[in-house]
């Protein structure tokens, strides 16, 4: 079997790679949890050094590693040189404050002495998705690799020049040979990777219906996982909100990473009053994107990663439609090559549409009115999913309020909802358990142990 690298803006396919061995991916595992066995006893400064050599190759690859990105699953050029700035940037916060957020704490009991240290798991198995091929990856190595783990991947199969980019990052910058390996593999392979004794705890970005069958598998093998899964996260616009600011972003939010982000807003529930100016205003926003050529400096929208995902955005705008939703702006597939899809805009849009109930992962913004403020709360939660969401008001002790009334991992105030390695990210629901990133993450995959001396 062959893993295709496929450029999603002509349909070319770039490279195959032959899918590894079995007795190549257990090689693999053998030589990662050896290399385990020493990494763990290296010191913090030792680790943090390597993790800091890693930000200066990214920065150092930083426009080639774009330029993958865009040949392979279409990310525009300067979304994915930001993409290796920020997984620089982690890098750096973990070196200099892992230590520090491990470090043994001190309890007073009765006992002479006693404490709680931070000790590694083993070897993490990260199942990791196309839509930010780096990201995604770097945010979990970084924290796994400087708390004492071995890491190995199974990234998505459309994105196989990324994983081995990764692979070569650590390489360069001095890590153990084996410590964090890339698994060309099926996705049919993760089962059985799961199961394997050497293998320690999983995390997995995905989608739920992944996740439910992945987390299953951890169950069964009764490991330690995280799921940092879908979302439908709701982008709410109060009668005080400044709306120019309002539309502006909502187009951001919408169209970061060409829809395809699962913290990129997607239900846009607006209060009455401002409903009309808040449409008009945010259609001239996303009327002013840039679709095309993702190597282009100016493009800011660029092809779904593949043809089946853009046909079943589609079909979820189609159908959304045929229940009543209006499209204001797209919703036709262009014609000629590449997997591209317009920016769209659905009104009218309410519970029981795909653009409401389902996960558009597209650049695909349905507006939903509320009455009040009250409204607009009750239809951000009614979503089997809880990610993220943003809220939009001028008032600071109602944007807390409603912050603290949403059902969601993750609310931004008067900003589009992004990723930080200072705070953590997850969500609840069908959107996952689990925190990755800041010191939440970084804790995930260690031993929480106790220690009691008389």
């Amino acid at each position: 079997m062959a893993i295709e690298s496929v450029n999603p803006a002509t349909g070319e396919v770039l490279q195959r790679f032959p899918a590894m061995a079995p007795e190549a991916v257990d090689r693999a595992l053998s030589d990662a949890r050896a290399a385990f066995g020493e990494w763990r006893r290296r010191p913090f400064a030792e680790r943090a050094a390597l993790m800091r050599a890693a930000a200066k190759v990214l920065r150092a690859g930083r426009a080639e590693h774009a330029r993958t990105m865009a040949l392979e699953m279409g990310k525009p050029t300067a979304q994915g040189q930001a993409e290796i700035d920020k997984c620089a940037l982690t890098c750096e916060w973990y070196a200099e404050h892992a230590e520090s957020l491990l470090a043994p704490q001190p309890v007073v009991t009765e006992a002479r002495k006693s404490y709680v240290r931070f000790d590694p798991l083993g070897v993490v198995l990260a199942v990791m998705p196309w839509n930010f091929p780096f990201w995604q990856v770097f945010r979990f190595a970084a924290p796994t690799l400087m708390a004492g783990d071995a890491a190995v991947l199974k990234h998505a199969s459309n994105v196989p020049r990324c994983a081995l980019a990764i692979e070569a990052v650590f390489r360069e910058a001095g890590f153990p040979p084996n410590l964090f390996r890339t698994l060309l593999i099926d996705s049919g392979a993760v089962a059985a990777l799961v199961a394997d004794a050497r293998v320690a705890a999983v995390t997995l970005t995905g989608s739920d219906q992944v996740g439910a069958k992945v987390g299953a598998d951890a169950g069964k093998a009764i490991k330690k996982a995280v799921m940092e899964l879908g979302g439908s996260d709701p982008y709410v616009v109060l009668a005080d909100a400044d709306l120019p600011a309002a539309a502006r972003n909502a187009a951001e939010a919408r169209l970061v990473n060409s829809g395809q982000s699962c913290i990129a807003a997607k239900r846009f529930i607006v209060v009455e009053p401002v409903a009309a100016q808040f449409i008009e205003r945010f259609k001239a926003e996303l009327q002013s994107r840039k679709m095309g050529d993702p190597l282009s400096p100016d493009t800011q929208v660029g092809p779904q990663a593949r043809r089946d995902l853009r046909d079943q955005l589609h079909r979820q705008v189609d159908e959304s439609r045929r229940r009543g939703a209006t499209v204001l702006l797209g919703g036709e597939v262009p014609s000629g090559p590449g997997a591209f899809y317009p920016p769209t805009l659905l009104a009218a849009v309410d519970k029981g549409m795909p653009a409401f109930d389902e996960e558009t992962f597209g650049p695909v913004a349905a507006v939903i009115r509320a009455k009040d403020e009250e409204d607009a709360v009750r239809l951000a939660s009614d979503s089997p999913f809880g990610l993220g969401a943003s809220v939009w008001t001028q008032d600071r002790e109602r944007a807390e309020r409603v912050a603290a009334d949403l059902e969601a991992g993750t609310v931004f105030v008067n900003a589009v909802v992004r990723s930080d390695p200072r705070l953590p990210f997850g969500g609840i629901k069908r959107s996952g358990y689990g925190r990755e990133l800041s010191q939440h993450g970084l804790r995930e995959f260690v031993n929480v142990k106790s220690v009691w001396i008389e």
